[in-house]
């Protein structure tokens, strides 16, 4: 989904999320003003060996599940407390991921990645077999016992509270003040 300069501008105005149907489209959505906050995957000390939580909008979700990114290539799965063991390495160059855990070996490309959000795009058309487009994670400490609608709402915090944000809308309103002066002069 590709925005034009027009509507990012008109959208830096407006600090509320929109109300959508999923958690995907959230992220969608919140994606286009936080990717530049983020971070690449060869910034490994932004997810090794932190305790990410998944985070998903399905109501009947009780699980526990943590996903954890030792050195080496060493990749812990919880559900629960039972952890199955596998192995995670990026392809050189890109933002992808792959993740081998029993039964399954998956290729996601990275969305999204800071200290306390990690969410990835399992490669393919998702929607079309029925399955989640992402997997959303966030670091435990910091979003164990939310709902996912909370989880957007942090993440978009990234957005309204990031400096450049702020300088932007001020340097804004000083030019439309300063144009405004010169119109009624």
């Amino acid at each position: 989904m590709k925005i034009s300069f027009l509507d990012s501008f008109l959208r830096s105005f407006n600090l509320e999320l929109p109300i959508l149907n999923s958690m995907s489209d959230y992220i969608d959505y919140v994606v286009a003003d936080v990717k530049p906050l983020g971070e690449d995957l060869a910034e490994e000390g932004f997810y090794l060996d932190t305790r990410w939580l998944e985070v998903r909008d399905d109501d009947n979700f009780q699980e526990a599940i943590l996903h954890i990114f030792k050195e080496e290539g060493e990749y812990l799965h919880s559900i629960n407390g039972n952890i199955t063991k596998g192995v995670w390495k990026t392809l050189d160059g890109s933002n992808t991921l792959i993740l081998e855990h029993g039964s399954r070996h998956e290729l996601y490309d990275l969305t999204f990645m800071n200290q306390n959000f990690f969410i990835l795009r399992k490669h393919g058309n998702q929607a079309k077999i029925g399955q989640k487009k992402y997997l959303v994670l966030g670091r435990e400490g910091y979003v164990r016992g939310l709902e996912w609608k909370d989880y957007i709402e942090l993440l978009y915090n990234e957005y309204r509270q990031n400096f450049r944000f702020r300088f932007f809308v001020a340097v804004t309103v000083v030019f439309i003040a300063v144009i405004l002066l010169f119109v009624l002069i």
